[in-house]
């Protein structure tokens, strides 16, 4: 999510999961076989520098890199944005992680880092990073520059990642949220790009995979399909899948010749999907195809668009809604796990919308659910539905452990957690942002984002998403306190 939505919602003012690896999570805790052993979280010194910015349960350790409180420069020069956000982890030489990790930045201004941007006038991106067994960084670069918002993607078992664009912005459509003028911009955004794990993206947008404000993709290694998160913020949000012409595992990208659809219940044309769900509510799943993914809208370079950033938010769901598709709130992250696919829905579960106009509050008056998409039967269970702000409150980005434990970021108002939740119905804390300022000032609630374990499940990275943003590895015996 991007800063000035997020301050927006703040200044603004509801059970748990079933399918896949979360089968038993309908259960009430006396019901499961092990319970998790939830464990007090402690103040945890950072190895880099001996300052307290996480509490973690006892045994855990961490070490933080790229805080750009202070400038970073990285190896090609590149002058390191904030903002850090979605990632991916993959496995690099000796041990160590490469991370392709995103840069939310969001407002015209020039590219960062070196080579030919997409768009000159476009900061966003993502940069990659090396990173050894003990949290230090070897090496890092550029890896895709010239893009906005860049806020999560997914990785794809072929050795990328995809990046998303949670925008409409371009010089054809006018200014968003922020009312900043997008005359300066030279390309279209609200696309997905592939960065291959260890080089540069060809910064060539996947149009077919639609322009709207993607969140986070997953890849369905069996079906060959690309599934997609929309965080439409003030407006009902789709959830979608990308079919390419090619299948990826063999062609090794993704091609930009696909059809893309946006999901619909059977039986329940328009079903409100962001209201509150009944306990391991289940739906069967049709697909309606998006005819126009990619919207042409006419311009006069130098002046302001005349088509609304609005209209162009709306241009794609409005035509899966025409036919039947379904509403969410607020998609946000994704993860594959074994044939099944598992979102989160940041306001989802509370009284239905009403009004389709565009809420400045953000379309949802709940506090979170997480969704769970079976690729084989084609079934859409609701699995865990927050109960409200003081349990579990707005669920961001989501990644999976080699043991099948969901972890979520939050992307509260108030303290942000990271959460674990079991295969048995137990929801419990992993770690507590207790960052401050150099000059003392509180950033306890600035957003956890980018959740991904190393290929070895023995470290967890994630990221602060602040114009000071950080990356942090941590590091401890996951299996005792059940992750």
């Amino acid at each position: 999510m991007s800063l000035d939505r997020r301050t927006l919602l703040k200044t603004t003012a509801a059970a748990p999961l079933a399918a896949g690896p979360f089968a038993g999570l309908l259960t009430t805790p006396s019901e499961g076989r092990r319970r998790p052993r939830p464990e007090r979280l402690v103040p945890v010194p950072d190895d880099r520098d001996g300052a307290v910015r996480l509490h973690l349960p006892r045994g855990f350790s961490y070490r933080s890199f790229h805080d750009t409180e202070s400038p970073v420069v990285l190896d090609d020069g590149t002058r390191l944005p904030g903002r850090h956000d979605g990632m991916g982890a993959f496995k690099g030489k000796r041990g160590s992680t490469v991370l392709v990790r995103n840069h939310e930045v969001n407002n015209p201004q020039p590219a960062f880092g070196p080579g030919t941007p997409y768009d000159a006038m476009a900061g966003g991106g993502t940069t990659t990073v090396h990173v050894a067994r003990d949290g230090r960084v070897e090496r890092a670069f550029t890896s895709l520059n010239g893009t906005m918002m860049n806020c999560s993607g997914g990785q794809m078992p072929w050795g990328a990642w995809v990046t998303c664009e949670e925008t409409v912005n371009g010089p054809d459509v006018g200014p968003d949220f922020t009312g900043a003028s997008n005359v300066s911009l030279t390309k279209p955004h609200g696309y997905v790009f592939e960065v291959p794990v260890d080089g540069q993206s060809s910064r060539e947008p996947i149009t077919r995979a639609g322009r709207f404000p993607h969140e986070a993709v997953s890849f369905d290694p069996r079906e060959g399909v690309l599934y997609l998160t929309e965080d439409n913020f003030a407006f009902p949000s789709g959830f979608y899948r990308y079919k390419p012409r090619r299948h990826p595992m063999r062609a090794g990208y993704l091609d930009n010749e696909g059809r893309l659809q946006m999901l619909a219940v059977r039986g329940r044309p328009g079903a409100h999907l962001e209201g509150q769900q009944r306990r391991g509510a289940t739906y069967d799943v049709r697909w309606v195809d998006i005819d126009e993914p990619d919207p042409t809208y006419t311009y006069t370079p130098g002046e302001t668009a005349p088509t609304t950033n609005d209209e162009a938010l709306r241009h794609v769901s409005s035509q899966g809604l025409a036919q039947g598709a379904a509403k969410f709130s607020r998609l946000e992250g994704q993860v594959y796990d074994d044939g099944v696919v598992y979102f989160t829905s940041t306001q989802g579960g509370g009284e239905p919308e009403v009004v389709e106009g565009d809420n400045v509050a953000g379309w949802g008056n709940g506090f979170g659910q997480v969704w769970a998409y079976d690729t084989r039967r084609q079934t859409l269970r609701c699995v865990y539905q927050s109960p409200g702000k003081d349990t579990f409150d707005f669920p961001d980005n989501i990644t999976v452990s080699k043991r099948g434990t969901l972890v979520v970021c939050e992307d509260s108002s108030q303290d942000n957690y990271l959460r674990g939740l079991s295969t048995r119905g137990h929801l419990w804390d992993i770690a507590l942002n207790r960052l401050t300022s150099s000059t003392g000032v509180d950033r306890s609630n600035d957003e956890f984002a980018g959740s991904t374990f190393s290929h070895d499940g023995r470290t967890l990275f994630v990221n602060i998403q602040a114009s000071a943003g950080m990356t942090i590895a941590i590091t401890g015996p996951w299996g005792r306190i059940g992750v």
